[in-house]
């Protein structure tokens, strides 16, 4: 904020007034432990200061909070295929990869893995979550101590923004499908892709062509 007002009083100094402030996202999502402000706590304190700059009050103020409001409204849902012990670490190897979820490997986020149906006692054990992708990257979480069986189903959790978006179909994997959840109703908004439509774009030379 300071650094910005400084740049509005240089360039009020040549003559050019600016009319809207746009501060982008700002708010972080609580991933794990952290304690990003409230809205009303942060817009507090902008406004506070705002208030003390000359010309403060007249200014339009812009926000982006997309990531802080999408985050933890979606999360991404995946099954246990194979458990594998190791001397010094277990596997937990499910059917969801990075391409499904890239962020783990590509920025080391961390994203709380939990079983949806806990109502079964079982013991726990540290495991890493990866997937079947040919890549050493290829993890959803790492160290996570979980209860859970061969064929149980685990929710990632935080995965409503920049999930789907940075997909891809690396390893010629269809992308997973999308629902929303509204009330106690459930609909299918982007359909799961297949094998078939992976290569409906593509097409062979002429026979004969070069």
């Amino acid at each position: 904020m300071e650094r910005l007002l400084m740049l509005m009083e240089r360039l009020r100094e040549h003559g050019i007034e600016i009319d809207h402030l746009d501060l982008g996202g700002g708010l972080g999502v609580p991933y794990r432990d952290e304690k990003p402000p409230q809205p009303f706590d942060y817009a507090s304190q902008l406004l506070a200061r705002l208030s003390r700059w000359e010309g403060g009050e007249a200014l339009t103020l812009l926000f982006e909070p997309g990531r802080s409001i999408a985050a933890n409204a979606g999360l991404m849902l995946t099954r246990v295929e194979f458990l594998k012990p190791g001397e010094t670490k277990n596997f937990a190897i499910v059917d969801a990869a990075m391409n499904d979820l890239i962020r783990p490997a590509l920025y080391q986020a961390w994203q709380a893995i939990v079983p949806v149906d806990t109502r079964e006692v079982r013991e726990s054990a540290l495991y890493d979550v990866v997937g079947p992708v040919c890549e050493t990257g290829d993890f959803l979480g790492k160290e996570r101590e979980l209860a859970i069986a061969e064929g149980d189903l685990l929710a990632v959790r935080s995965a409503g923004a920049y999930g789907f978006v940075m997909a891809s179909n690396y390893n010629s994997r269809p992308r997973a499908a999308e629902l929303m959840v509204d009330g106690d109703s459930c609909h299918v908004v982007r359909a799961r892709e297949t094998v078939a439509s992976l290569w409906a774009g593509e097409a062979l030379l002429p026979e004969g062509g070069r």
